[in-house]
């Protein structure tokens, strides 16, 4: 059985166990603003809620956590080791670039055509992240994460995408993708993705859970793609969301499901007090409700194993 590359070193495949696939510890758009303007954080206090959060949520039967936590949405390693070194709980690490319209500022002049004509440089970036250590630690990423959203498939997200995705080529990692289902643009990127010679049955084509559009979900799946059914806890209620994954179940489709909340211990997205107002929004909810909620809804206990543990392992070694 392959390793797979955790905050706190290498660990079996099959030691992942019940696996959250995409989801956060601390998302922070800004540092500066944080810093600046907010009241509501203080290291220490954040590091002590996020390993309470995640020693919880072992406590009730979740194993691993894929972080997709990546530039742009405050990806600071060293609070994250701080925080791997106190809990049992696996996490796992990735690698890529956050945003909705354009590049960074530090990307701007600097790449093919550019002001500094060079080769792309997040590519080799993403691929060192992978291959020797983040950031100059050596923890290493296991996977790429990149976004699309509602401007769709402007020039800095595609060049965001082709670079993840020749990561991706070059280094056999699987890549999850933050969509926007409402504009299906899910297929914007499975095709950008195939292009690049990505083999789509590695992607995890993120937030599908928000649709309940099956033709959409059906043609996402037909190419190959897994399906994250990965916002529980937020947004469209969690009996739509089993009304979905029952479908596609019913379909066919039950090995290319993951499940998740995409939730975090402390953002900046939200005021602070934000997430303490929506009570389901956290590690818990999945194990504590939904997994009830699913038996009721006839979706048996091997079903629940394939999307919460079989399917995320086969995800992130690679092997379908």
């Amino acid at each position: 059985m392959s390793s797979i590359q955790t905050a706190r070193g290498p660990v079996g495949a099959d030691e992942l166990g019940n696996t959250l696939a995409h989801e956060h510890i601390i998302t922070m758009t800004s540092m500066e603003y944080v810093a600046n303007y907010r009241d509501d954080w203080n290291t220490d206090e954040r590091i002590d809620q996020a390993v309470a959060a995640l020693d919880e949520a072992k406590r009730l039967g979740v194993d691993t956590i894929f972080d997709c936590t990546v530039l742009g949405l405050g990806r600071y390693v060293p609070w994250i080791q701080r925080i791997a070194a106190r809990t049992d709980m696996n996490i796992v690490m990735a690698t890529g670039l956050y945003t909705y319209r354009d590049v960074p500022l530090m990307f701007h002049t600097v790449g093919p055509g550019l002001a500094i004509d060079i080769d792309e440089p997040m590519t080799p970036l993403f691929v060192n992240d992978l291959e020797k250590g983040i950031a100059g630690t050596d923890v290493r990423a296991a996977f790429l994460k990149c976004a699309i959203d509602e401007p769709g498939m402007t020039p800095g997200i595609e060049r965001v995408m082709r670079a993840v995705a020749r990561a991706s080529v070059e280094t056999g990692a699987p890549i999850t993708v933050h969509t926007h289902p409402a504009t299906r643009n899910g297929l914007d990127t499975q095709r950008v993705l195939r292009e690049e010679g990505v083999d789509l049955t590695n992607v995890v084509i993120g937030h599908s859970g928000d649709s309940t559009d099956i033709d959409y979900l059906v043609e996402l799946a037909d190419a190959g793609s897994y399906l994250g059914m990965d916002r529980f806890g937020l947004g469209l209620g969690a009996p739509d969301r089993i009304a979905t994954i029952t479908t596609l179940i019913e379909r066919g489709y039950l090995e290319q499901l993951v499940i998740s909340h995409d939730a975090m211990c402390y953002t900046d997205f939200l005021p602070p007090g934000g997430l303490e107002a929506l009570p389901d929004y956290n590690y818990r909810f999945i194990p504590t409700a939904v997994l009830p909620m699913m038996r009721e809804a006839g979706i048996t206990d091997e079903q629940i194993d394939t999307m919460f543990r079989l399917n995320p392992q086969r995800y992130i070694t690679g092997r379908r």
